[in-house]
């Protein structure tokens, strides 16, 4: 029977000394380096210095922590070897395995790791979440074999998994939907302080999303004080972004307003100083400072979303009220893109406004949309019937 005992993959051992689970994962390792850079003796122990050294967002440490504890159980449970003994076809075994985990390695319901229900998937893995596990483990290999605690790394030899390349940006929002949404998080009702909180901060991180193009966890990690003015009537929004990058979103007119106005139903000042640690999204359902998750304003979100869509739909509006319906905030992000992308914003511009690391990233939102190219054709040929 499978065992999915707990695998220590925090920052710090809870006890340096104590013996570490059972099986090979605990067994001390001959580290075949003359001169090792690392002190490791185990696998576990590798793992969680490679986790420790890349420097992540706390997000990315529990999805790194997460994928090589199933790998490492499966290393134990499945192919019954330590990381030294692994070779290609192994390797490759596993991307196969995550493709469809056995029953008895699946779960429905998310119980904690050191419950007995545990189970590490809830499913078969789609081809980008395979790829995105496979980057974890073939970069602990390659750490591994680096530092001297392997002796190779059969990691380099297997290929990623391959995922269809999307070809344009179909996630989008005209500017009417996103007016539309905003016109009517503004109508909703506020006959209580609670429902004033929450239409005054939904509208706000509808507006933030959309002016910003910012990741969820980028706004709702950030605090009061990341909204901020030089002095020169310019103001910027501080947020972090991925691999802890910090980088500064321009805030326009709109979101500013929108912001003091959340700020005012919660009770604080419309004006905010620069050192205020208050979260930024805070909970609305009591006047207690508390942080709103990054689940709960994706919902928050998608909540406006489907009422403007109902607004869409009764207004005749089919083609809006469909889009709506499968709106989130990374179509936010996706739509400002677009949008200034199309409006001739220069490209290193946008690159620095997403974070993303390669241009070619920030050049897939340098497109027309279907309907501006629909038009554009149809216009071009003059209305002129080819048959007679």
């Amino acid at each position: 029977m499978t065992k999915f005992i707990p695998i220590d993959l925090g920052p710090t051992p809870a006890d340096a000394g104590a013996a570490a689970p059972s099986g090979r994962l605990g067994v001390k390792m001959f580290r075949v380096a003359d001169d090792p850079i690392t002190e490791a003796q185990t696998d576990a122990e590798i793992a969680r210095e490679f986790i420790a050294n890349g420097e992540l967002s706390p997000k990315s440490v529990a999805n790194t922590q997460k994928e090589l504890y199933r790998f490492l159980t499966w290393c134990r449970e499945e192919a019954k070897k330590s990381l030294a003994s692994l070779n290609v076809a192994d390797l490759n075994a596993y991307k196969e395995f995550l493709r469809n985990p056995p029953a008895d390695w699946i779960s429905t319901t998310k119980w904690p790791r050191n419950d007995p229900r545990y189970r590490p998937f809830t499913g078969p893995l789609s081809d980008p979440s395979r790829r995105q596990a496979m980057i974890a483990v073939k970069g602990l290999m390659a750490f591994a074999e680096q530092t001297g605690y392997l002796r190779r790394n059969p990691g380099a030899l297997v290929r990623n998994v391959r995922t269809p390349a999307a070809s344009r940006i179909t996630r989008y929002l005209t500017l009417d939907a996103i007016a539309l949404a905003i016109a009517t998080a503004t109508r909703r009702p506020a006959d209580t302080p609670a429902a004033l909180r929450r239409r005054e901060r939904d509208r706000f991180l509808l507006i933030a999303f959309a002016h910003t193009g910012a990741r969820l966890n980028e706004i709702v990690g950030a605090s009061m004080g990341s909204i901020y003015t030089e002095g020169n009537e310019r103001w910027w929004l501080d947020v972090v972004g991925k691999g802890n990058k910090p980088r500064r979103l321009p805030v326009p007119g709109e979101m500013l307003d929108a912001f003091r106005s959340y700020r005012v139903a919660f009770g604080f000042p419309p004006e905010v100083a620069r050192a205020d640690r208050t979260p930024l999204v805070l909970s609305s359902r009591s006047r207690a400072i508390t942080r709103l998750t990054d689940e709960a304003a994706s919902e928050a979100l998608k909540g406006i979303f489907a009422e403007a869509a109902a607004v869409a739909a009764a207004a005749g509006d089919g083609d809006t009220a469909a889009v709506l319906r499968h709106a989130s905030a990374h179509w936010l992000r996706h739509s400002m893109l677009t949008n200034h992308a199309n409006n001739g914003v220069q490209l290193k511009t946008l690159q620095d406004t997403a974070g993303h690391a390669n241009i070619a990233t920030t050049a897939a939102y340098l497109h027309k949309t279907d309907n501006e190219r629909h038009d554009e054709i149809v216009s071009s040929a003059g209305n002129r019937k080819l048959t007679e």
